[in-house]
């Protein structure tokens, strides 16, 4: 299978490496607006817009399927995105839901959402959940983690004076949905905040489960081929893959 991945900007680099680790597609092709991120600030239109160009853009290379790997692009703009689509398309809200529900037995468990303000402010997480019996939900928008992430400042003081400012007043969660592809390189420091009992749902790895879960895949693919792309300066876009994703 041939897959595009689409992101507001780097982030989705970590449902790419997902997508690696489990040896599901042939082809990777991604896509990061670089040039317009951060989407998380951005109203409804203007993302829905900018989602239907991403489309426009995939369009070039005869998918199979796109992956929407930006979570506000998921909340605010599927719908927009599958209606000019020629191939499926899948995001990263929807799969989160999931995920979540199969960690959790306990429709009391106390689910804490990490995003970015638009996805917060959408209240996709909840509503979903809210269908499945989940109830007990704490939501904190947390848009300081993206340039953070992007600093590659993943611990110490500045991260924990972050978490702090954030999370003083929250109780402690049985799981945390990590709202946005940037914070799962904030894992170690996230678990080490609110203990190793507190469940991390990981949008990469979600997706993997969503996508199990939809199609049959028959053939690992151990080296498939990767393009990468971004509306502005691709070669960074490249140079950071190869770092998070430890390409030779």
């Amino acid at each position: 299978m041939k897959v595009g991945v689409f992101d507001s900007g780097i982030g989705g680099l970590t449902v790419v490496k997902s997508l690696l680790e489990h040896e599901l597609f042939e082809e990777i092709i991604y896509f990061g607006d670089t040039a317009r991120v951060p989407y998380g600030i951005k109203d409804k239109n203007t993302i829905t817009r900018y989602a239907i160009e991403a489309v426009e853009f995939f369009k070039n290379f005869e998918l199979d399927l796109i992956i929407v790997a930006c979570n506000t692009v998921s909340a605010y703009a599927l719908t927009e995105m599958r209606e000019t689509s020629p191939c499926p398309i899948i995001g990263v809200v929807e799969a989160g839901i999931l995920a979540t529900s199969n960690a959790l037995k306990d429709k009391k468990s106390n689910i804490l959402v990490l995003g970015t303000k638009a996805t917060i402010n959408s209240k996709a997480y909840e509503t979903g959940l809210n269908s499945l019996g989940f109830n007990n939900l704490q939501t904190k928008a947390t848009g300081l983690f993206v340039p953070l992430v992007e600093e590659e400042i993943f611990s110490g003081e500045i991260i924990e004076a972050t978490f702090k400012h954030y999370f003083e007043q929250i109780s402690v969660p049985h799981a945390i949905i990590l709202g946005c592809t940037h914070f799962p390189l904030l894992s170690e420091a996230l678990q080490n905040y609110f203990g190793k009992d507190t469940i991390l749902i990981h949008s990469g790895d979600a997706i993997v489960e969503h996508l199990r879960q939809k199609f049959d895949f028959k053939i690992k693919y151990k080296e498939p081929t990767l393009e990468f792309f971004a509306s502005e300066n691709p070669e960074a876009l490249r140079a950071i893959a190869k770092s998070w994703l430890q390409l030779k």
